[in-house]
């Protein structure tokens, strides 16, 4: 019996486009009629998901999986990492929490997990046609090599052929695919089957002399030149995409605070994709300005991220803001840092207490018990009444309220808080239904006295359909694919 056909991606570095392009990929192999899905043994991301029975994994892989029309699931990412300090992370196993650990520990004992990131490997191949693996970071990270379960660690395990990436619009790709060729072994040299330059802005023509040495000097063909791709789909790694400048000033200005442990900051996407609603993030006094709403996000620290804000003077704007009649929102940490108190008995947040910023009645306390639940909602906070919301919750910690919820969830407790302009929720991906979108966009024309334009945002979910499209599309045309199908049928 042939095993199932697999294709792993690696790149030069972090942030080298591994996530696009095995969505792209993905994405393709659903079209062509496979049933493919995508897996990363380990992931290392703040910006994470809860999938429908309750567990956590990175949003890479979610993104990816909505790209080959699969449910995500945590076999897709058997293992996520939560960096909770320079040195050291909350460990997520099979989409649980196995404890907190430093970068030491995690590596002397992260080998002993092989036989679960197998499992979850072979049973998703058991489902599948064809598995899509995402690498992490640069497989020429030497100094790593013996205890490797994500590059070519992982590729020996599931004997996967290679496509490795390098990212030109940083410069120096030359060097980078060279290099990280060169310091591979003679094994892992023979598992790359092709090399991609990606991020390409320009004329391909200027690089076709470089390709060549290239080629010359590693062994290794150039199967495909990617251009910068002009889709918008969700990023764990980075604020990258959101931090772009706007081409085009919208009327209604949303400033996002970006929290030095910001988390899930893909609940804005949708938001700026609104015709009326620009969303910028701030992380001043002096970027602030007198936007039409202050959202406060989620957060992986809050009472670190809630000094911050106290220090940076940024609270004190936007209370200043608040008074002033600015409407301010919070969710989840963010939510939890517009009440009165904050409490960690349990040392889950680093332990004391702090006042909140006192813009809503509510109380928190933390606790190690964290809650993963995706919820449908509905909003009854008087402003927003109505909008479908389909969401999840991932935080730690009990909040008690003493005003107006914000909604009602599908099993009838109410969450969050309203208070005049001051409003909160623990739900995550609020926005992504476009209900809610429509309703504050028409709320924040009535506050500004202007009138919103009618144009109705798309879902989130068709959005997204569009922009898969648009990058199997644009990955077809730079790399031959019956290249990547031989790749596949060589190693089985």
């Amino acid at each position: 019996m042939k095993k199932t056909r697999c294709i792993m991606v690696q790149g030069t570095m972090s942030g080298a486009g591994k996530s696009l392009l095995c969505a792209g990929l993905c994405r393709i192999f659903a079209q062509d009629g496979l049933r493919v899905a995508p897996f990363k043994s380990q992931n290392m991301a703040l910006n994470s998901y809860v999938t429908r029975d309750g567990l956590e994994m990175g949003r890479a892989q979610v993104v990816q999986a909505q790209a080959a029309g699969r449910e995500p699931d945590v076999r897709m990412n058997p293992i996520l990492l939560k960096p909770s300090s320079d040195i050291g992370s909350q460990v997520i196993v099979r989409g649980e929490v196995r404890g907190q650990m430093s970068a030491a520990d995690y590596f002397r004992m992260k080998r002993e997990l092989i036989p679960e990131i197998l499992d979850a490997y072979e049973s998703l191949a058991q489902e599948s046609d064809v598995i899509v693996i995402e690498g992490a970071g640069s497989p020429a990270e030497i100094n790593l090599r013996s205890n490797d379960i994500v590059n070519m660690g992982l590729a020996e395990l599931v004997d996967a052929p290679v496509l490795l990436a390098g990212d030109i619009d940083r410069g120096g790709v030359f060097a980078q695919l060279y290099g990280t060729v060169a310091l591979l072994e003679p094994e892992e040299r023979a598992r790359i089957g092709g090399m991609i330059i990606n991020k390409f802005r320009g004329d391909e023509f200027i690089l076709r002399p470089g390709l060549v040495t290239l080629e010359e000097k590693t062994g290794i063909p150039v199967l495909g030149v990617v251009p910068y791709l002009p889709v918008h789909l969700d990023d764990e790694d980075s604020l990258a995409s959101c931090l772009e400048e706007k081409d085009v000033k919208k009327p209604l200005d949303v400033a996002v605070i970006r929290l030095p442990r910001i988390s899930n900051f893909t609940d804005f996407s949708m938001l700026d994709q609104h015709p009326a609603i620009g969303v910028r993030y701030v992380q001043s006094v002096q970027e602030l300005e007198k936007p039409d709403l202050v959202i406060l996000p989620g957060t992986k620290s809050t009472l670190a991220d809630l000094l911050w804000l106290r220090q940076s003077g940024l609270e004190a704007a936007i209370l200043k803001l608040s008074h002033a009649g600015v409407p301010v929102m919070g969710i989840c940490g963010g939510y939890q840092m517009l009440g009165r108190t904050l409490s960690d008995p349990a040392g889950s947040e680093g332990g004391g207490s702090l006042h909140g910023m006192g813009l809503l009645p509510v109380d928190t306390v933390f606790s190690a018990q964290k809650t993963r639940t995706r919820f449908k909602a509905r909003v009854t906070a008087s402003d927003f009444a109505g909008a479908e919301l389909d969401g999840y919750e991932i935080h730690t910690g009990k909040t008690t309220v003493e005003g107006k919820p914000f909604c009602i969830l599908e099993n009838g407790q109410p969450d969050g808080c309203v208070s005049g302009k001051v409003f909160g929720t623990y739900l995550h991906g609020l926005f992504d239904t476009g209900s809610l979108t429509q309703k504050l966009a028409e709320y924040l024309c009535a506050c500004k006295g202007i009138s919103c334009e009618q144009a109705v945002p798309i879902s989130h979910e068709a959005y997204q359909e569009q922009q898969f499209d648009l990058l199997a599309d644009d990955i077809r045309r730079a790399i031959p694919m019956e290249a990547i199908y031989d790749m596949m049928e060589r190693r089985r």
